[in-house]
């Protein structure tokens, strides 16, 4: 049951735990200073997500739209991460990570500002999807950044310990946007988006290292880039590795498109005993982040992922059979929903590694199709729970269909449950 793998199977190739991720690489420990910058990078996306939720209910009444065109403005962001990627992480192979991931913050806080100055809910939508476009440049630079000095085990256990600095933001984010939307307006909380964004450029120029020198870059511009893509989705496995962390993001994101308005409009929490859900349930994400960054010093990635996700088939299963029939209440739909966010980051950082273990010599472009897969399959998938009507069985039906899909794919498209397939 140990990290080893004695022997090279076909399907994956072995992992060189403690290795550099490259040979030209030096062997390198991440301290406090470096996991703390990488981490602030990857939560830039989810804090312009989180810090808004408590004001959605306030962006529908303000500029006369819906619970799902507010909702859109949430998804749309997601979407806009997913091209972001795609493009972001060919350049970053081409360029090096400092200037896609400088360029792309600073035009996340211009974004931010005119969001404060929309009009109206189609161009708030239209300028949400711009700055998750530019804010994407954060996530796949950290993940890419990851990639050029760690694999295997390491970089998921990197990963994970990301988790604690990200999951920060479930946990102060929503408290912080109600209370700048409190004072200020919703419209103050994209201002607050702006100003931590430019704070964050400051600490990247200031800290973040070039991890990809000169000789190593790719080059061919567009060309490059799609034969980049070209060779991931010819690796199947790869493929499927990477799909994983999207129907991950999807449960996720199910919650967190549908609670505002499942647990504010439906259960009739205050915007505080809301924003203080939010946080415990941040608390399990944060949680089950750390206990797998434990786990992966004794089990390979697979063997956590096999046994994860089908525990959050049968929570998501149990969340709906709650909701559907109204057994315990409220209490005992918390209950289930902390145990099921609790396993959400099992997957993304094991199947993230091990999906990118396969690619080293394009690790932005492969880091860009994971991080793209990713917010598409999460921004396309969690709008349903509005279209299916915003209720709790709209958001437990589409969280479970999701972990359901993973599942599927992890046992079709994968040699994980196979006699003879993946062993470590």
């Amino acid at each position: 049951m140990e990290v080893m793998n004695s022997r090279p199977t076909p399907a994956l190739p072995p992992e060189p735990t403690g290795a550099p991720a490259s040979p030209d690489a030096p062997a390198y420990v991440p301290n406090a200073k470096y996991v703390l910058l990488l981490g602030a990078m990857c939560a830039l996306p989810a804090v312009s997500t989180d810090i808004y939720l408590p004001s959605l209910p306030d962006v529908a009444r303000d500029l006369g739209a819906t619970a799902t065109g507010a909702q859109l403005t949430m998804t749309g962001m997601l979407l806009g991460g997913a091209v972001g990627q795609l493009v972001i992480g060919p350049a970053s192979d081409r360029l090096g990570r400092r200037l896609p991931v400088l360029i792309g913050i600073a035009l996340h806080v211009v974004t931010s500002l005119l969001c404060a100055l929309a009009p109206g809910i189609v161009p708030l939508i239209a300028l949400r999807v711009l700055q998750g476009f530019f804010n994407a440049s954060a996530s796949v630079v950290a993940m890419a950044l990851i990639r050029d000095r760690f694999v295997g085990s390491d970089a998921s256990r990197l990963l994970s310990r990301l988790m604690l600095v990200i999951g920060v933001a479930p946990l102060f984010a929503p408290t912080i946007g109600g209370l700048i939307a409190g004072f200020a307006g919703w419209r103050g909380v994209f201002v607050a988006l702006a100003v931590f964004g430019a704070g964050l450029w400051v600490v990247v120029w200031r800290r973040m290292p070039e991890t990809l020198p000169a000789e190593r870059r790719r080059d061919g511009g567009l060309r490059a880039a799609i034969a980049g893509y070209a060779t991931l989705l010819r690796d199947r496995h790869f493929v499927a590795l990477a799909v994983l962390p999207g129907f991950g993001a999807a449960v996720l994101m199910s919650y967190v498109v549908g609670s505002p308005f499942v647990l504010r409009e439906g259960y009739g929490l205050s915007a505080n005993q809301f924003a203080l859900v939010f946080a415990v349930n941040g608390a399990g994400l944060v949680l089950g982040a750390q206990v797998n960054a434990s786990l992966v010093r004794r089990y390979a990635p697979i063997r956590i992922i096999r046994i994860v996700l089908p525990l959050s088939v049968t929570l998501t299963l149990a969340l709906l059979a709650l909701a559907l029939t109204g057994f315990g209440g409220l209490p005992a739909l918390l209950v289930v929903m902390w145990m099921l966010l609790a396993l959400v980051n099992f997957t993304p950082p094991n199947a993230s590694a091990l999906a990118l273990g396969r690619h080293g010599a394009i690790a932005g472009t492969a880091a860009a199709f994971i991080g793209a897969t990713q917010a598409g399959v999460s921004g396309t998938v969690s709008p349903l729970v509005g279209v299916l009507g915003g209720d709790v069985v709209a958001m437990a039906a589409v969280m479970a269909g999701s972990a359901t899909i993973g599942f599927i794919v992890l046992a079709l498209a994968t040699p994980a449950y196979r006699a003879g397939g993946w062993t470590t």
